[in-house]
């Protein structure tokens, strides 16, 4: 694999980019703050701007070759949307695991199915990963759909496997392969 980081990504209708620190406004506002979005998710909703200021540069302070965190901006408005970036990754086995999140205002527009593929091709054929894997809590099956429009195939449930803000729950998993067609 050769390592190259978070590098600016583009698609028709976003631009998949670095956290900037001037984000920290909308993000709060567009989803890091949102019951709604944050249902299914690990980390519970931000309480004000100032605690997303704080993440988003905790992020920063990681970006470097093995670091990939993207922001979703929309081309059109210029405001950011969501965000999406590797979890965790196998040298070894040259896998990782995806993890995203989109404004709810947002939600039935393609974006995250958008952002989500042309992550996978850059993982691929850029940075020499195998294998791209993501999980989603059997009630979330919104999610699943996104995974299977980006060609992940279903490999199994694992029953009260994870923990999310809504508690233990059976966990779903897909993956696709560089190879898969």
């Amino acid at each position: 694999m050769e390592h190259k980081g978070t590098v600016t990504l583009t698609t028709d209708r976003l631009i998949l980019r670095r956290y900037r620190i001037e984000d920290a406004d909308t993000a709060y506002r567009n989803w890091l703050s949102s019951e709604t979005v944050t249902r299914f998710l690990t980390w519970t909703p931000h309480r004000s701007v100032a605690e997303s200021q704080e993440y988003i540069q905790s992020v920063i302070d990681r970006y470097g070759d093995t670091e990939y965190t993207w922001v979703i901006e929309e081309k059109d408005s210029g405001e950011v949307v969501g965000a999406i970036g590797v979890n965790s990754f196998s040298e070894d086995t040259a896998a990782c695991e995806i993890g995203y999140c989109l404004s709810d205002s947002r939600w039935g527009r393609g974006y995250m199915t958008e952002a989500f593929t042309r992550v996978i091709g850059y993982l691929f054929d850029e940075v020499g990963f195998n294998r791209v894997f993501s999980t989603h809590d059997v009630n979330n099956p919104a999610s699943g759909r996104v995974m299977e429009k980006c060609g992940l195939r279903y490999e199994g449930t694992m029953r009260q496997a994870a923990r999310n803000n809504q508690g233990i729950c059976d966990q779903v998993i897909r993956a696709k392969l560089k190879d898969d067609k």
